[in-house]
């Protein structure tokens, strides 16, 4: 008889302990967009709610923004560094190919040779990092996880593409996953439309923008009327059954952080899952812009600061994405 494998067991549940933020310091007004895309700050601000973006400075890199987000968010969960098991980053605008910006931020960090991968899912990115880290702390392969969204999308922005050149920003957000007394993270939603992937994604392939005779980065592009229908309509079924799944009615929820997209978006995704008067909505995207991996944990973060979502709230994260990814999980707030 050949020998027994030994099982792999971790915590009973697992809960968000620490959120972080870091957002960039350029603050982009519309007045600086329009002229290029021969457009006002009214259009812009009717079309997607958007004030004004932030984007970094040369020096506010995807790994340093993320080196100050995680800071933050362990000193607020009260784990050292040397705690963490596993860091998991959701970003599309690491350059490198590879290795994972993950590794370089596990260093800087002084972490203990932890874990170290980057996820790429989008917009949707930071939702599947919490699912990941939940799955980690209670199947024992990590006992706390660090989850970073990060995005540097200033960089594959097109300044002259009136459909995208004021939607995207920079900025990164993290938390610190780990065990939990009670559940604090419910069962996640995800899933992927593929049929769908044309409609955001990166204009050109590594290989034509080499082989070009002007070579510039491929910058993102979106199909903004067919996303804005997918996004209502689909999410809204999404955002139901991960209630559904969580064992909680829209009633019992205290706070929505959708993906910062499109303030229109967030509205009709409000309207269309009859949220009650009483749960508080992040609208984070007026200020910020579009951190895409980053937004949720930006967007979450500023409600704690400004006493909109208190410890111990229940909180709907909901995202979608180039793919079209998707993901949704119900949190209880550290």
């Amino acid at each position: 008889m050949s020998a027994s494998l030994a099982a792999s067991s971790g915590a009973q549940h697992a809960a968000i302990l620490g959120v972080g933020s870091y957002r960039a310091s350029r603050v982009i007004p519309n007045s600086e967009i329009v002229d290029a895309i021969d457009s006002s700050d009214e259009w812009i601000q009717q079309r997607s709610g958007i004030k004004t973006r932030r984007w970094a400075t040369e020096e506010e890199t995807v790994q340093s923004m993320s080196v100050a987000a995680s800071r933050q968010a362990l000193e607020r969960a009260g784990i050292d560094v040397a705690q963490v098991d596993a860091i998991v980053v959701a970003t599309v605008s690491h350059m490198f190919q590879t290795p994972a910006v993950a590794t370089a931020i596990a260093y800087e960090l002084g972490a203990n040779q932890p874990a170290a991968f980057d996820i790429s899912a989008a917009c949707a990115g930071f939702c599947h990092g919490v699912a990941l880290a939940s799955d980690m702390v209670r199947g024992g392969s990590a006992k706390h996880v660090l989850v970073i969204g990060v995005e540097r999308l200033s960089d594959l922005t097109d300044p002259t593409d009136r459909g995208t050149a004021f939607i995207f920003s920079d900025g990164a957000g993290a938390v610190v996953v780990g065990p939990s007394d009670e559940p604090g993270i419910g069962p996640v939603v995800w899933g992927s439309d593929g049929e769908q992937f044309d409609l955001i994604r990166s204009r050109e392939d590594w290989r034509d923008v080499i082989a070009s005779d002007n070579p510039r980065m491929p910058h993102l592009v979106m199909q903004g009327n067919p996303v804005f229908r997918w996004a209502v309509y689909e999410m809204a079924k999404t955002a139901q059954e991960t209630l559904d799944r969580s064992g909680i009615s829209v009633e019992d929820l205290d706070v929505f952080v959708p993906h910062q997209a499109n303030m229109r978006i967030i509205d009709a995704m409000a309207r269309a899952m009859k949220l009650p008067d009483h749960v508080r909505i992040a609208r984070d995207i007026a200020e910020q812009g579009n951190a895409s991996a980053a937004s949720i944990p930006l967007a979450l973060d500023r409600m704690m600061a400004e006493g909109e979502a208190k410890s111990g709230d229940l909180a709907l994260f909901i995202a979608f994405g180039a793919g079209l990814a998707y993901a949704a999980q119900v949190v209880r707030v550290p």
